[in-house]
């Protein structure tokens, strides 16, 4: 359901139902197609709090004899459904709403305790997520971008949470440990998650777009000093006509993580100069357009 990308270990051929149907949104797919109409079921299933154990998928095995680890994956395939279901435009249905004020409240009760300053904490040998943090994910942060009548209801909790992810994600690395089973981190966020250089430069730059839209959308990009420093270098790299043109331009930009291959590139043919530039400057073009710039080209 949650898969970012083929897991052979496991016998998984395909990257998962969310990433997928997400991908189809950025795409534009008419939604009355068949393709979302399936999977709307089993995101609403999700967010009906169904305990049925088919509705854990990928964590269904591991979570027989590990009833925590049942609790944690439900969260995130809610988190995971919801946000696809938002991106779709299903953002005032009364179940996404719901389900969007829960996870809202969660994530806002982390916010508000001690743990929060100290998310990450020592156990034996290794750095664990504290037991009781509930840190916003890139899910949760990405749905509540897409729904702006929950962000002016909770107007106060989208300041405080973009306060925090404006911080430096921490540098020691850590696990979350959930019973027996131990979890590498991968939509948590514990502060920013752009990286780049002294220039700007993002080494992932999907995911340095998403995230600046997701900011632009809930109106807090100003709250993020290298978010604002890594558009600035994309722009700088556009011709006069506002097209992205960096040098040496030798393929598509992917997403090393792979967090947000669902979002850029839409473009799959990169055989020419033009399709390479297009993801780019279109997502430029709607960052300009959310945030309400007047675009004036020569």
């Amino acid at each position: 359901m949650l898969g970012l990308a083929p897991n052979k270990a496991q016998g998984i051929k395909d990257v998962g139902t969310v990433p997928q149907y997400r991908h189809l949104v950025e795409l534009g797919l008419p939604r009355g197609e068949r393709t979302f109409r399936l999977a709307d079921r089993e995101f609403f299933r999700l967010l009906s709090r169904d305990e049925s154990p088919d509705l854990l998928f990928e964590y269904k095995a591991a979570s027989k004899k590990n009833a925590p680890l049942a609790i944690w994956a439900r969260a995130l395939l809610r988190e995971g459904a919801a946000v696809s279901l938002a991106h779709a435009g299903s953002k005032d249905d009364p179940r996404v709403r719901g389900a969007a004020h829960r996870i809202a409240s969660d994530v806002s009760q982390f916010l508000r305790s001690d743990v929060a300053e100290k998310p990450i904490i020592r156990k034996g040998s290794r750095n664990i997520l504290h037991p009781e943090a509930y840190p916003p994910t890139i899910y949760s942060v990405a749905m509540l971008a897409y729904m702006p009548n929950l962000q002016r209801e909770r107007a106060g909790f989208i300041e405080r949470l973009c306060h925090f992810l404006a911080q430096p994600q921490p540098k020691k690395t850590y696990a979350i440990v959930i019973g027996r089973k131990v979890i590498k981190p991968t939509i948590q966020l514990l502060g920013n998650p752009i990286e780049a250089d002294r220039s700007g430069n993002a080494k992932d730059i999907p995911l340095a777009l998403h995230w600046i839209e997701c900011l632009v959308r809930l109106g807090m990009l100003g709250t993020s000093e290298i978010a604002q420093k890594v558009l600035a270098r994309l722009l700088h790299d556009c011709d006069v006509q506002g097209v992205w043109s960096p040098k040496n331009l030798r393929s598509v930009p992917r997403s090393p993580s792979k967090l947000v291959e669902f979002y850029l590139p839409l473009e799959v043919d990169a055989k020419t100069l033009e399709r390479r530039q297009a993801d780019v400057t279109f997502r430029l073009a709607l960052i300009a357009k959310l945030a309400g710039w007047t675009l004036d080209y020569s």
